[in-house]
């Protein structure tokens, strides 16, 4: 390890186990000159652990596509210096663009000198990003996963014994509801959260499932 004045040199004879408690301040130390690399005023660089997220813009299709590659060679030449490899078949890349006009919509980005499959969505940090930023797979996702969670609850939540009701309104309040609050702005997803919001309603008041949301939500969680 080489500073200004000092340099430190050790034989290392055991590898580092993945997950070790060194691990992440050394994978730190080495990937901080990274994120130091000189870009381009078009290009940002986003890292969470070993992922790496490159945004760029241009005014064309073709010009985005060309700072991209420009980017990636600079972060490619880094990872040789470095004896590091990134996982062309890991990585992805994605068009982002509301534009209705007619142009080319398939981009040749390169890592490792090979072109990386280009989607139209991409999980990142448990968000899921599509290309005209819509968020509409995201939020089916969560519906799916929310619907899970309640199908799980239920259970273990009858109406004579199981889980009470103050149990469930706080996984409710602290494991769905939170999701859908930046979305209940939107007409479009409004349904969506009133059919989850019903299925935990009806465990929560230990009601039928002829009873109306309007009810439940009065008798229920009050969140509406």
């Amino acid at each position: 390890m080489s500073t200004n004045t000092v340099r430190i040199e050790k034989t290392v004879m055991k590898g580092c186990p993945q997950g070790s408690c060194c691990g992440p301040g050394f994978w730190k130390l080495l990937y901080n000159s990274l994120l130091q690399l000189e870009l381009t005023s078009h290009s940002k660089t986003i890292a969470f652990a070993d992922d790496l997220l490159i945004l760029t813009k241009g005014d064309s299709i073709v010009e985005a596509e060309n700072f991209m590659n420009l980017e990636l060679s600079k972060i490619s030449d880094w990872a040789q210096s470095n004896k590091i490899r990134f996982n062309e078949n890991k990585s992805k890349a994605m068009l982002m663009s509301r534009r209705k006009r007619k142009e080319r919509k398939k981009t040749e980005i390169y890592v490792n000198n090979k072109i990386i499959e280009q989607v139209n969505s991409i999980k990142y940090l448990g968000i899921i990003f599509d290309n005209k930023m819509t968020f509409r797979e995201h939020v089916n996702f969560i519906e799916e996963k929310c619907k899970k969670l309640i199908f799980t609850l239920a259970k273990s939540a009858k109406l004579m014994w199981g889980l009470k009701h103050e149990a469930l309104k706080t996984i409710y309040m602290g494991g769905i509801l939170p999701v859908w609050n930046s979305l209940l702005n939107k007409k479009c997803y409004r349904s969506k959260i009133i059919r989850i919001q019903r299925l935990i309603n009806i465990k929560i008041a230990k009601a039928y499932h002829t009873v109306s949301n309007g009810a439940l939500c009065h008798n229920g969680t009050n969140s509406d």
